[in-house]
């Protein structure tokens, strides 16, 4: 079995935080079976979640879909689960991480767009110009279509 720690810093340099994921552990006994998938969850859950969920919670959740606010953060949590995984002789990724992962997306990003960007609405001085082409595409085709239906009835 192996016992693991955190050892977390946090700088902070142009108002952007930087983080420094790093494991240590020490070996309590040596490891029978290689994996034990039962440990290996709960270690990223109490050491990698933790400290990943600490950090969204201090983000305000409206920046949660804006990647480059999130993206040292989810940088230190793949991080995490991967030093884990080659401490505990874990093939990464693997089923639980996917599993893991699938949760944290379901948790955090599942309003967020594929692109990973935040989705604002347009400007007017962009949605007016599409809306007013229409509108006048529309306006046009009646016209013609009535113009045409009127020049056709003499001729029959």
């Amino acid at each position: 079995m192996v016992i693991f720690y955190q050892s977390w810093s946090r700088n902070i340099k142009k108002k952007k935080h930087l983080y420094d994921w790093t494991l240590s552990a020490a070996h309590v006994g040596p490891s029978e079976c290689g994996c034990d998938s039962r440990l290996y969850q709960k270690v990223i859950n109490d050491l990698c979640f933790n400290r990943f969920e600490e950090e969204m919670v201090r983000l305000d959740s409206g920046r949660w879909c804006s990647w480059p606010e999130t993206m040292e953060i989810y940088g230190g949590l793949t991080n995490c689960t991967c030093q884990v995984a080659l401490r505990m002789d874990c093939f990464w990724p693997n089923r639980l991480v996917d599993n893991f992962f699938m949760k944290i997306h379901n948790t955090y990003f599942h309003h967020c767009a594929l692109t990973g960007r935040l989705l604002h609405e347009p400007s007017i001085g962009i949605l007016a110009p599409f809306i007013g082409v229409s509108v006048l595409i529309a306006l046009l085709m009646t016209a013609v279509v009535v113009w045409r239906s009127k020049r056709t009835e003499g001729m029959l």
